[in-house]
């Protein structure tokens, strides 16, 4: 930051149906210097909390926001600016914002969502970015393109960024015939076809992963790098989570299945477990996720080993773990001979929302590289 520029702290919108959110706390005291990246609160929604992070440095000159209170999106939390910028500015900068009505904020809300057609159905993505390489967020076993709500902006500052619910997940159709990871693949070589995609980062998530790496033995030239995020395809060892998830019919039973995929049990809000209950009861997912799941982890084992086959591509692979994931076993980090590991030892199977800067910034430093 240069200058006397001013630099408001807003309400984040993550998510087309976020209307408000609750400042939960400041983590940073007024006066602070902030560095790029760095937490500068929490806020909580409906669905989920999370941090809001620096895009820019500066000090923080004024604290707008209290805790524990509800405030719109893009409502005026705080002020950041040099030193130089003289306080009578702060104070009439504060006077003077006014926060854009919903209707106003249309243009500006995250991930909108479109459609395309491939073999197995309609498939809803959301795109971000105009600039850049391409970078597709493959998401897990019962996922959809939500799950990447604290990333998708981010990587699209310097990329164009796409988030696809896989066939048989979220508003994508639910007819998949004989689901399994070729089947999922060849879904999302379809895709990528389809708009126009000649090649990718691929950034998937546990059964996302086993995706990238896939496509990365099946379809080379499709693949720029990968970023492998609690990764399935690396050994056989799995939890029970699958199992567990499949079987859940109600709220009692999900909600203790859900807090096993964060090392913060807080972050399963009720409405995460609601959101997730109505994906599981709309009609064809039930016997759909059953087929998924007998054929990737039937008898209480991973079924196939992408992480085997990727070769020469491992050099171009990036594994992230959480040190307390319940899913699969942190150890499998070390699985890819040639890919570079992180490991985030206090975090869960969610580590790509437990730890979105950092998971953020390490992606974003992997795609630079290749």
């Amino acid at each position: 930051m240069t200058g006397s520029t001013i630099i408001p702290v807003v309400m984040p919108k993550w998510g087309l149906s976020m209307r408000e959110g609750r400042l939960a706390a400041w983590l940073a005291a007024q006066g602070a210097t902030i560095n790029p990246g760095d937490s500068i609160l929490e806020v909580e929604t409906d669905k989920i909390a999370g941090t809001v992070e620096a895009t820019e440095g500066g000090i923080l000159r004024r604290v707008v926001g209290e805790p524990d209170t509800v405030y719109p999106v893009k409502a005026l939390l705080g002020v950041m600016a040099d030193a130089s910028v003289p306080d009578a500015e702060i104070d009439a900068f504060v006077a003077a914002y006014v926060t854009p009505s919903a209707d106003e904020d249309e243009g500006d809300q995250g991930p909108k969502y479109e459609h395309v057609d491939i073999d197995a159905g309609r498939i809803r993505y959301a795109k971000r970015g105009e600039s850049g390489d391409a970078v597709i967020l493959v998401h897990g076993f019962g996922g959809d393109a939500d799950n990447w709500l604290f990333n998708i902006d981010a990587l699209a500052e310097e990329a164009t960024v796409y988030a696809l619910d896989l066939p048989g997940h979220g508003q994508s159709s639910k007819g998949m015939g004989n689901p399994s990871l070729k089947a999922m693949t060849t879904a999302l070589a379809q895709f990528m076809d389809a708009l126009g995609i000649d090649s990718a980062h691929l950034v998937g998530h546990s059964m996302g992963g086993a995706i990238a790496m896939q496509m990365a033995a099946d379809h080379a030239g499709k693949v720029k790098s990968m970023s492998l995020i609690c990764s399935a395809g690396l050994g056989a060892e799995i939890g029970n989570y699958v199992d567990r998830f499949i079987a859940a019919q109600g709220r009692k039973d999900l909600k203790p299945v859900l807090e096993m995929l964060f090392a913060d049990r807080s972050l399963v809000s009720r409405q995460l477990v609601d959101d997730v209950l109505k994906y599981k009861r709309l009609v064809g997912v039930d016997p759909f996720l059953k087929a998924l799941g007998a054929s990737l982890f039937g008898g209480g084992k991973q079924q196939d080993a992408p992480g085997k086959a990727v070769g020469a591509a491992a050099s171009k692979a990036m594994v992230i773990w959480g040190g307390k994931d319940e899913v699969i076993p942190a150890a499998h980090a070390n699985a890819l001979p040639g890919a570079k590991v992180h490991v985030f030892e206090d975090a869960g199977h969610m580590v790509f929302m437990e730890k979105a800067g950092d998971v953020n910034a390490l992606v974003k430093a992997h795609i630079a590289g290749h």
